[in-house]
């Protein structure tokens, strides 16, 4: 029996070779497989973040600094992207909400700034979801604007239409904390946050809702506390969305959805777009909770948007303690947020789910950490099976369908207003 053993052993180590330059001949027809479906598709990404000194001489939106530029996204082939407006929440009092507004007008500026002043042949803003197609077919980038926190709306509905004459597209009801609108994910302890505020929508964010439904304008979930995102579904007239959530179901955070939220996402016809961000898509210990913590404490990071205007020196001795509490807790990778969008379909069918980053405001795994490097989502959903119509509707189909629903309501609202 040794010789018979000796000569398996011997034809297997013969066939090594060949069986390494199959398994190359079969990766390199895979990811040319997945360049030419990735290529072929509008890849639309619901939230890239920006800092407030964007369009100015210290943040180029065209260069490739951080995670968002549009070089950045012409090589990762990432053709459409909203663009936030995003204002951290406060204390609420009259003077705060003036700031937030006013900051919100500051990423206003700078996001039109970019595409009608600096860079008008490489970007164009779309207003309306078969915008979004037209530019795309003109050869130039997609930009999109999306506002993160209604707090910044203050309680006025005026806001809220001037921010729609301005191009928000979607707004999220909340952020990290309770404000007017509803309940937060996330209590601002340091704000008196007790675990309901409202017990969900407040009836101020009833009124926002509504008239949302009316301007046309997306109604986004990401961040709301349960109750509010389900009252949020059960109260619009239109499909909703949230723009930036993982699935509690794989990764146990409070700002994910569970099966129930899903099931009823589905049911109001919206979508879920599945984000790419360490801490949502998975688990962390308490330990590496902590450590990020103190980091950030250390070096007065409120919250992830404030790393870029950390000074070089600063910035650098922060980013070196990430580099040592990732060395001890290894990061989410893109098979991990491929997890979530398995079991999001598995939940609530392909036609429900899609695709963001959070770029610019904590978001990144390893293989898509910078807008450059989309493709390898689009690998990785070959890679399991995922067909060119599913990658499709994952990477902004499902999304677009939304909008043109929610485009829909907003038309026969305001023609039943005026008939009456």
């Amino acid at each position: 029996m040794r010789p018979y053993r000796s000569f398996l052993t011997l034809a297997t180590l013969a066939a090594l070779p060949a069986f390494a330059a199959d398994a190359s001949q079969a990766e390199g027809r895979l990811i040319s497989r997945a360049h030419q479906i990735h290529r072929s598709l509008i890849v639309l990404d619901t939230h890239l973040d920006i800092p407030l000194n964007f369009g100015t001489q210290a943040v180029d939106p065209f260069k490739n600094n951080e995670q968002v530029s549009l070089s950045g996204m012409i090589d990762g082939g990432l053709n459409a992207a909203f663009f936030i407006v995003y204002t951290g929440q406060s204390k609420r009092v009259p003077e705060n909400a003036l700031k937030a507004m006013n900051e919100a007008m500051i990423k206003f500026d700078a996001i039109h700034r970019m595409a009608e002043d600096l860079y008008p042949d490489r970007i164009a803003l779309a207003y309306s979801a078969n915008d979004v197609v037209r530019i795309h077919r003109s050869g130039k980038l997609v930009g999109m604007i999306g506002v993160e926190n209604g707090y910044s709306i203050g309680r006025s509905l005026e806001t809220l239409r001037n921010f729609y004459r301005l191009g928000a597209r979607y707004m999220s009801l909340t952020h990290n904390g309770h404000n007017d609108i509803g309940d937060s994910a996330a209590l601002r302890l340091d704000f008196g946050d007790k675990p309901e505020e409202h017990g969900g929508v407040s009836e101020f964010g009833k009124t926002v809702i509504a008239e949302m439904n009316r301007l046309g304008m997306m109604v986004d979930v990401s961040h709301a506390s349960k109750a509010t995102t389900l009252q949020a579904m059960a109260l619009s007239r239109a499909p909703v969305i949230a723009s930036h959530s993982g699935a509690y179901g794989v990764t146990k955070h409070p700002r994910n959805l569970d099966d129930e939220t899903l099931l009823a996402l589905k049911k109001n016809g919206g979508v879920i777009q599945i984000i790419a961000f360490d801490s949502y898509t998975r688990e962390q210990p308490p330990e590496q909770q902590a450590a990020v913590r103190a980091l950030r404490a250390k070096w007065g990071v409120e919250s992830p948007s404030f790393i870029p205007l950390l000074p070089p020196d600063k910035r650098a001795a922060f980013d070196q303690g990430m580099k040592d509490i990732q060395a001890t807790w290894p990061p989410a990778t893109v098979r991990d947020l491929v997890d979530h969008i398995d079991h999001a379909v598995k939940v609530i069918d392909i036609d429900h789910v899609g695709i963001s980053s959070d770029f610019g405001g904590g978001g990144g795994v390893v293989g898509w950490n910078d807008v450059k490097e989309t493709e390898n989502v689009t690998l990785e959903l070959v890679r399991r099976g995922y067909t060119k119509a599913q990658i499709e509707k994952l990477w902004g189909g499902n999304l677009l369908r939304v909008w043109r629903d929610v485009e829909r309501v907003g038309e026969q609202m305001r023609a039943n207003s005026v008939r009456h």
